[in-house]
């Protein structure tokens, strides 16, 4: 297998071009088995293999630098740079990481995970580069789904106007995890590949051939040629030109001779350049290109016939079919998504309501501005958002939603660990970055009745609402009329005479499973479903703590400024003395593995639960 004979990227070049396209088969074939059983990011990676092959053949990594836009594109890179012995372990506690990781290895440039930052880094690293007046490439990798994200053109802008040595390569699908959306996405489908002009390229390059004493004069003089050429029958790529990029493309991303050749022409290019690859989501495995968004993210499957085992119902599944619900009986009900319809379950949604459903692409800030300006004028929308993505729209939660009061909802999917693919991905730090935030009020259900019956209620409020639930299944089926819960009041579980426990979302039904454990070592716990993190409860807060004087609060949460922060603080207000002990997230970037595991190493556990009771009780 030529896989074997690839310790780092310069092994490439003593393979022929015919033996890189089996190792490109070999490539696909080791992704495919191991995804099937770790889970991951198929169909993006599939899409990529001839382009990083191609990349890693001419440009010189760890010296030249490669820098991933989101990062789920990068299993081809790991195993041609010296992980392929550890590839079994991707994703997995201790393994390695789904996303590229400088802790991880020379040739990850620079740590991502989330979308449309890679040109803004890539361009601070290409300038720190002059500045040291160093020499070398830096590369940036990007989908067109990230150009979706507003932060992408800001660093076209700079990148533009600085005139540093920088490569852009846009890798085309026209997809990010769905379908793209949106006036960009038909933009760049109008770049297609013209047979004239490919034939005369291909005679261009040839010329270089036979001037090796000119090749890089003759190398530029035939791109700035052919950039001419391009932009007056592809009138589409002056965007980018207009950006201040030489841009050249379209070429196919599945064709390796294509692909090398172009980055051997690219590379020799001064200033800002950009190179629009097209290539196809899940390439080569025909259940990922069926089924491109279902394979983008996915867990472990037969690899026969792609089949993926059911996960029965969950908190997003819960979402959904509420919405769906009150929606049929409520005409100003819409919903937003950020390019994740799929994933937070409005998918659903669109199918029935496509007219009042919104999904605005990888672009987190507008969609929560955009839900303001319905709210505005009468609309009562639900923006569905992952924990770890709505950091990326703060200013536009507190500035244009919570300081004018509007009625948004915010559906927070994914609150708290993630699993697999860890701190780029874990909803973290929602609790602690939404409450400080006035108007804003905050709920988290233990189940999908619960749920259920806080959508009602928050699209009943007068104000904003943020409801946060986590990843994965919960307790069975929705059924029957949904009522509203009651905003700020909080719910005994099981009555207690030891301590109480207030129990946040998720965590109450760790803290109702550690109670028969207790009890058989003497403690009592009250229980107690807290419901609404703002406002809190405070008279069932306050009288509880009064009367038991030991506390515990659990969150599935970072412990800063998280839940038990404000019970601390609650407690300080009504002068309550009280011995508070605090169960969450530590101050620290947890890694991936599968939940219960980091749950585990975080305390958020009835073994946990049960000795900080009777640490307390001492």
């Amino acid at each position: 297998m030529f896989l074997d004979m690839i310790n780092e990227p310069k092994d490439l070049r003593v393979l022929t071009k015919e033996q890189l396209k089996s190792l490109a088969q070999e490539l696909r074939d080791k992704i495919i088995s191991t995804v099937a059983k770790t889970g991951g990011h198929l169909a993006s990676n599939l899409g990529v293999v001839e382009l990083t092959i191609a990349m890693h053949y001419v440009f010189d990594s760890p010296t030249d630098k490669i820098v991933w836009d989101v990062g789920h594109q990068s299993y081809t890179h790991k195993l041609l740079t010296g992980r392929k012995e550890q590839f079994d372990t991707l994703r997995q506690y201790k393994g390695l990481a789904g996303f590229p990781k400088r802790e991880e290895s020379l040739h990850d440039a620079f740590n991502t995970g989330h979308s449309s930052t890679s040109i803004s880094a890539a361009l601070g690293i290409a300038k720190a580069r002059d500045l040291k007046k160093e020499d070398y490439s830096v590369i940036a990798v990007i989908g067109d789904g990230a150009l979706t994200g507003g932060m992408s053109f800001e660093g076209l802008n700079q990148a533009g106007h600085m005139k540093s040595n920088l490569i852009v390569v846009l890798n085309d699908n026209e997809r990010s995890i769905g379908p793209n959306v949106g006036a960009l996405s038909s933009y760049l489908q109008k770049m297609v590949t013209d047979p004239h002009y490919h034939d005369n390229r291909k005679k261009a390059l040839g010329l270089i051939k036979m001037l090796p004493k000119f090749g890089a004069k003759a190398a530029k003089a035939i791109f700035d040629l052919e950039e001419t050429m391009r932009a007056f029958t592809t009138t589409p790529g002056l965007l980018f030109k207009e950006l201040g990029f030489k841009y050249y493309g379209p070429v196919n991303g599945h064709n390796l001779g294509e692909m090398i050749r172009s980055f051997e022409n690219i590379k020799q290019i001064k200033g800002p350049v950009l190179l629009h690859v097209m290539t196809k989501k899940g390439h080569g495995y025909k259940p990922a290109e069926d089924n491109k968004t279902r394979f983008h993210g996915i867990g472990s499957f037969n690899v026969e016939n792609g089949e993926v085992e059911d996960k029965g119902v969950t908190f997003t599944n819960a979402l959904s079919d509420s919405l769906i619900k009150l929606a049929k009986k409520d005409e100003k009900i819409v919903a937003i998504t950020a390019a994740m319809a799929s994933g937070t379950g409005l998918d659903k949604f669109a199918e029935i309501f496509p007219d009042r459903f919104f999904d605005v692409g990888i672009a987190e800030q507008h969609a929560v501005t955009f839900a303001a300006g319905l709210a505005s004028n009468g609309m009562r929308p639900v923006v569905a958002i992952y924990s770890t993505f709505l950091q990326r729209a703060y200013d536009q939660i507190v500035h244009d939603v919570c300081m004018q009061n509007l009625p948004v909802v915010f559906a927070i999917d994914r609150a708290g660990l993630v699993g697999d693919d860890g701190p780029t991905h874990h909803g973290a730090y929602d609790l602690s970055f939404l409450r400080n935030i006035p108007n804003l009020t905050i709920m988290a259900p233990k189940d999908e009745k619960e749920l259920g019956s806080m959508l009602k209620a928050a699209l009943e409020a007068k104000g904003p609402v943020a409801i946060r639930y986590p990843r994965g299944s919960c307790c069975g089926a929705l059924a029957g009329e949904l009522k509203s819960t009651e905003i700020g009041k909080a719910m005994v579980c099981a009555g207690g005479s030891n301590l109480v426990i207030f129990a946040v979302g998720s965590m109450v039904s760790i803290a109702l499973a550690s109670v028969p454990e207790m009890k058989k070592q003497g403690i009592y716990p009250c229980v107690v479903d807290i419901k609404t993190i703002k406002p809190l409860d405070e008279e069932m807060i306050v009288s509880q703590a009064k009367r038991l004087k030991k506390v515990i609060t659990i969150e599935e949460n970072a412990l800063p400024g998280g839940f038990g922060s404000a019970v601390l603080e609650l407690l300080e207000k009504h002068k309550v003395k009280a011995d508070v002990r605090r169960i969450g997230i530590p101050d620290e970037f947890i890694e991936q593995g599968k939940v219960n595991i980091l749950k585990e190493r975080c305390g958020l556990c009835k073994e946990n639960l049960i000795k900080v009771a009777k640490e307390l009780l001492k």
